[in-house]
C-alpha cells in the first residue's frame, strides 16, 4: 500500500487506527518536509507520543498531528 493510501485509510477511520500505525506513517512523511525545523518539530511530537503510557493519551496527541497528513496529500 502506498504512503498516500495509508494516510487516506487513517484519515477515513482515525478512531480505529492504532497510534503505532499513525506514528509509522508520520515517520515516513518526515523526510518529505523541505524545512529541517519542521522535521525536528515533528520528531519531538512523535517522541512525546512514544513516551506516553496510555493508548488514549497517545491517540489524543496523534489527533493533533493530522495536519501533517493533509499537508502530505496536498503536495507539501
Amino acid at each position: 500500500m502506498s504512503l498516500e493510501d495509508q494516510i487516506k485509510v487513517i484519515l477515513n477511520d482515525f478512531e480505529h487506527s492504532s497510534s503505532k500505525n499513525i506514528l509509522d506513517v508520520l515517520e515516513q512523511i518526515k523526510p518529505y518536509f523541505k524545512n529541517e525545523l519542521i522535521s525536528d518539530y515533528l520528531q519531538g511530537k512523535i517522541q512525546k507520543i512514544l513516551d506516553s503510557q496510555e493508548e488514549v493519551e497517545k491517540k489524543t496527541l496523534c489527533k493533533a498531528l493530522i495536519p501533517y497528513f493533509d499537508w502530505y496529500l496536498q503536495g507539501l
